[in-house]
């Protein structure tokens, strides 16, 4: 504008200018003829720049740096919200024999106690609890078969296959398969056990199967092996069982063993050196069985390792020795993938028989006195094993 101002000023000065000069020398006829056509093209002119420079040309500038504008708006990355965390509570108890020793005999009987009461019967007592947590895993010792080719051994258990509804209807939903009785009628009864608890819905894992459990939107990776005899091979087969439960996701790693001596409460060597491996490999839970009784309990790296859970449900005597067992349960709390320590674990004193003086397979929740003597021995027996403070009422 100010451009087209100084232009107007020039078309009328300068034919003034001209006729003015013009005259003295005497030519005023060529001074009007030179002066308006000189006016008229400097007029010409000043409205071709003022076409250029005006607003027409400006929209492509202003949508120009709009465009910019938006761009930058558009690629400025926005932070991902932070993962709420999750908490889920995984309950584990020991040795669940759904069945018999054809030699035990059918009166009293675990066989007999189905027929008379039904699959509700045996886990009705501590049901409440395991309904109430997201995942209950049992050891599952002993097929579910018609086989009657038995291998050679001092007690070889089996049950019908419709047993396995005993563990539905006790809200558990895993199964560790890899211990002493699982192969008692061959590979043929251990591939019908396997049928069975899929047709049950019951996740089932062992040997070098392992499996991955969803619950609450977390994975949770079940491994479990029978190490009862010392073999190197075991440690090479538990890192590996780990490492393909990482590659397939696994945010929560329990590492089951079926091991130890039998009706002895101290944990030998042999499982000392397993645990603390399956810890070092990345197992968050370590859980045992197979002794029969209840052995101590151990914090290493800041993680569980439970080397006894004893008996639970076990139709392979009719009258042990020992009744005492427990129920041991672990809240994780996982957020972005990651498990943070918060330590809530809570062990629950059992017997398993709800009767006095013989065993009917029904495992209940200790209570009073009971409950405070085997809260006491579990404290007993997990003394040499470190500082820990979980046996409290």
């Amino acid at each position: 504008m100010r451009n087209m101002k100084w232009y107007l000023r020039a078309a009328l000065l300068l034919p003034l200018a001209t006729v003015n000069y013009l005259k003295t020398q005497g030519t005023k006829g060529r001074a009007i003829l030179i002066g308006v056509p000189a006016a008229l093209l400097v007029l010409i002119l000043a409205l071709a720049l003022h076409h250029r420079d005006g607003k027409p040309e400006a929209a492509p500038v202003m949508a120009e740096a709009s465009a910019v504008e938006t761009a930058a708006v558009e690629t400025t990355p926005t932070p991902p919200p932070t993962p709420s965390p999750v908490t889920i509570t995984l309950s584990f108890a020991g040795d669940c024999t759904l069945g018999m020793d054809d030699y035990l005999g059918y009166e009293d009987s675990f066989n007999q106690a189905y027929d008379r009461e039904g699959p509700a019967f045996f886990l009705e007592k501590v049901k409440p609890i395991f309904a109430a947590d997201d995942l209950t895993v049992v050891n599952f010792e002993g097929p579910l078969t018609e086989s009657t080719e038995k291998e050679d051994k001092s007690f070889a258990f089996k049950g019908h296959a419709e047993y396995a509804s005993v563990l539905t209807e006790g809200a558990v939903e895993a199964a560790n398969l890899a211990n002493n009785h699982s192969h008692d009628y061959g590979d043929a009864g251990f591939d019908d056990t396997k049928t069975a608890l899929d047709q049950a819905g019951i996740t089932h894992f062992g040997y070098e199967d392992v499996a991955i459990v969803e619950v609450g939107g977390v994975k949770v990776g079940l491994t479990g092996q029978f190490t009862v005899y010392e073999n190197p091979q075991h440690l090479e087969d538990l890192r590996n069982n780990i490492q393909t439960l990482k590659d397939r996701g696994a945010e929560v790693i329990v590492a089951c063993f079926h091991w130890g001596m039998e009706n002895d409460d101290t944990p030998d060597p042999d499982q000392v050196e397993l645990a603390h491996a399956a810890i070092d490999a990345g197992a968050h839970l370590v859980i045992g069985h197979h002794p029969h009784v209840l052995q101590g309990v151990e914090v290493y790296q800041g993680r569980y390792i439970v080397y006894s859970v004893g008996n639970f449900c076990f139709g392979g005597n009719y009258s042990p020795p020992d009744y005492d067992a427990m129920i041991f349960q672990q809240t994780f709390t996982i957020q972005d993938g990651q498990v943070l320590s918060d330590d809530q674990v809570e062990v629950i004193p059992c017997l398993t028989s709800s009767a006095a003086g013989y065993n009917n397979f029904q495992p209940i929740p200790a209570e009073g006195e009971e409950k405070q003597r085997i809260l006491e021995k579990l404290r007993d027996i997990s003394d040499g094993l470190g500082e820990i403070n979980i046996f409290e009422e």
